[in-house]
């Protein structure tokens, strides 16, 4: 556990010295997003026929922009961050040059994005709660939600990254992971909407449980059978993630 927060303490210095980069992208960009779709667009949503149960749209998609902000991060910070750790500044090789071992860095790095999902997340949430979009005293668990489904990515990401020697594979987790989940998994509208051939694969993905299961605890609706499903999926993506990760990282930083 020493050797594993050996790896977390070298993070957060890294990210004291660097956080003002990480302000739009992390903190501004959903709130305008929320801004400009929830009241803008939302706007003329509820003039019209509304959502069913007459749901505001702001709250309807605020806890959904919640997940999948937890998603966007956790994308990030396992991608480009973690390769220069292997390839471009080799970090990882001088840590393995003291008592820390592969595991130790797999899981530290990790915990690390972990605590930044929290941070992400809480902020948002904060946000949300200004605006009135936190209709249940349980909406607050939308942060462990949304935190836990940006490990679910954060974990099998790591595992691509370290099988990699340049970023262009990154390219495709943005342009044809990231992006359409973002935008096709309940995010933006009920995945109900999504052509019949569609709908099956996005109640496969990550990002959909971890959509529904915020959204469920900020409206008030969720129910114990439901959210244990969502919390299965979302566990069961990461632990698998985890376990790739431990023989990917081996791979790459053992020779």
């Amino acid at each position: 556990m020493g050797r594993t927060l050996r790896v977390v303490e070298y993070c957060a210095r890294v990210y004291r010295r660097s956080w003002r980069g990480t302000l739009f992208v992390t903190f501004l960009s959903p709130v305008l997003f929320l801004g400009a779709m929830g009241f803008g667009l939302g706007g003329f949503v509820d003039r019209s026929d509304g959502l069913p149960g007459g749901v505001p749209y702001a709250a309807f998609l605020a806890p959904g922009l919640l997940a999948a902000q937890g998603m966007q991060t956790a994308a990030f910070e396992s991608t480009y961050p973690i390769m220069g750790r292997i390839v471009w500044d080799r970090v990882y090789a001088a840590m393995l040059a003291t008592p820390i071992g592969v595991r130790d860095i797999v899981l530290g790095q990790l915990a690390w994005i972990g605590f930044r999902l929290v941070l992400v997340t809480s902020v948002f949430f904060g946000v949300m709660v200004a605006f009135g979009l936190a209709r249940s005293p349980i909406a607050v668990l939308g942060i462990g939600a949304a935190t836990l489904t940006g490990l679910a990515f954060a974990a099998p990401i790591m595992a691509f990254t370290a099988t990699q020697r340049n970023d262009q594979g990154f390219n495709a987790i943005f342009r044809f992971g990231i992006t359409p989940l973002f935008l096709f998994s309940g995010t933006f509208f009920p995945v109900e909407q999504l052509p019949t051939l569609l709908q099956p694969i996005a109640w496969l993905t990550p990002t959909y449980h971890g959509v529904a299961l915020a959204r469920d605890l900020a409206l008030g609706a969720a129910t114990l059978p439901a959210a244990l499903v969502h919390l299965a999926v979302l566990v069961g993506v990461t632990a698998a993630g985890l376990a790739a990760a431990f023989v990917t990282f081996r791979r790459a930083l053992v020779v």
